[in-house]
């Protein structure tokens, strides 16, 4: 049976948790959580020091694959990661604000 790992949906998730977006930088570009910090899953193994230490760290893609497995991973070296099931589709589903960095109309690619 494979291990479980924490999980809450986006309709659970507190205001001001704090989110680390494993989604590639094109996604992150198109549009993100406003206090989101971004670390693409394909570079966390050589960023580990990037990874925010904040407890519970709330982890986040579109729809909620790859952070499971980030989640996953980050459990194995100790971080107290939690998925965000639904991810970013759910987020954008739920009206929640979603930003770019460069003030163009956000969408969740």
């Amino acid at each position: 049976m494979p291990a479980r790992f924490p999980a809450v949906g986006v309709s659970d998730l507190p205001a001001d948790a704090p989110m680390l977006d494993v989604r590639e930088l094109d996604e992150w570009t198109a549009g993100h959580a406003p206090h989101a910090r971004h670390l693409p899953m394909s570079e966390l193994a050589g960023r580990m020091g990037e990874v925010p230490t904040d407890d519970p760290l709330y982890v986040v893609c579109r729809s909620g694959g790859r952070s499971a497995r980030v989640v996953a991973y980050l459990a194995q070296q100790g971080f107290p990661a939690v998925n965000v099931e639904g991810g970013m589709q759910d987020w954008a589903a739920q009206g929640r604000t979603v930003v770019t960095d460069d003030g163009s109309a956000p969408r969740i690619a």
